[in-house]
């Protein structure tokens, strides 16, 4: 364990998905808080670079707002070509950045067993995860197992980093980075304005694409200028509310960079549970969660002001199924309009 003004190296491996970094990302944050004289390296996937540190800034440049030294770790990608001479030698090339770093601690916060074996090739003197990790082989590749007792994935994560640090620490809110060339390239955008985020992980999780439109018609009869958010691949279903809303709203397909900087300016965002909900909820923007096979309790809004619809006889269910739950279905537009209406209100945010 760390002494009084011991120096560690400490990395912290989650590597995606949007989500997942940005409920990891608190405890980080209180974690450089309460110790910026530590050395901290975060392991991720090249896309969610943008989460941890603005275009342009260099590894350990004044814009990297948390993390030490980057190490992009391109799992996915590996995982479609396992045999391929540039997985090969990407994967050699990651297990010697990490090693190089000669890390003390390694914190799985994914708590799969490819982030464990990720771990593990930093060779730490110890590597941490929690006593009950996501997928429960995990366990028996770390040194060191925490049992928390915090409901929602945040609290479990600061639970993790607290044992470590041997302190109590904060729950304190996500920093996260600013870039100047993404907030100029939407300052154009009408405020106030809402974003629509229908897409997510799978389609269980997907709100209908007609029900979205319809919402956006009747935000922008209020007032409201209309967003809709594209993520890579789902360009189809965001033009489809658009059409749905019959041109009452636009589409955008921005860069992480470019949503963190969007977001900071929105008055409201509606989404599943995805990870465009769990940014907006960081950034402290007003939140309507529309939840169906997912439970929020334990992956919903955390901190700020929002409001959660989700139908009692909807059952917690991760498989991938294509077509969307059925407790989704019982939830109607105009429910989605009133929730988003009461949070315009409470923030005085309201144009009617």
């Amino acid at each position: 364990m760390p002494t009084k003004n011991q120096t560690l190296r400490v990395l912290i491996v989650r590597l995606g998905a949007m989500g997942d970094i940005l409920h990891a990302l608190p405890a980080v944050t209180a974690l450089r808080a309460a110790h910026p004289e530590w050395f901290l390296g975060w392991a991720v996937e090249p896309q969610w670079r943008g989460l941890l540190a603005a275009n342009g800034a260099t590894e350990r440049g004044p814009s990297m707002p948390l993390a030490d030294k980057i190490h992009l770790v391109p799992a996915k990608q590996w995982g479609r070509n396992p045999l391929s001479g540039s997985t090969i030698r990407d994967i050699r090339r990651v297990r010697r950045d990490l090693r190089a770093e000669h890390y003390d601690i390694c914190v799985d916060l994914q708590g799969a067993v490819r982030s464990a074996v990720l771990g593990r090739w930093s060779h730490p003197q110890r590597l941490i995860g929690e006593a009950k990790p996501r997928e429960w082989a995990a366990q028996y590749l770390f040194d060191e197992t925490v049992n928390t007792r915090g409901v929602h994935v945040i609290e479990q994560a600061i639970e993790v980093v607290c044992a470590i640090a041997q302190e109590e620490l904060p729950l304190v809110p996500p920093r996260l980075p600013r870039s100047e060339d993404a907030e100029r390239k939407y300052s154009s955008v009408q405020r106030p304005f809402a974003i629509l985020n229908p897409g997510a992980g799978w389609g269980a999780k997907r709100w209908p694409a007609e029900r979205y439109g319809a919402v956006a018609r009747a935000l922008a009869d209020k007032g409201l200028f209309v967003v809709i958010n594209a993520g890579p691949g789902e360009e189809e279903l965001a033009e489809e509310v658009k059409r749905s809303s019959i041109a009452k709203a636009i589409v955008l397909s921005p860069s992480v960079e470019e949503l963190i900087a969007l977001t900071r300016d929105a008055s409201l965002m509606i989404a599943g549970d995805t990870g465009p909900l769990h940014l907006a909820s960081a950034l402290g923007v007003p939140v309507v969660g529309i939840y169906g096979p997912t439970d929020p309790a334990r992956n919903g809004p955390f901190g700020g002001r929002f409001r959660v619809l989700r139908n009692p006889q909807s059952k917690r269910d991760h498989s991938r199924r294509a077509e969307p739950e059925a407790g989704l279905l019982t939830i109607s537009v105009e429910e989605v309009v009133q929730a988003a209406e009461e949070l315009l209100k409470e923030t005085g945010k309201d144009v009617c």
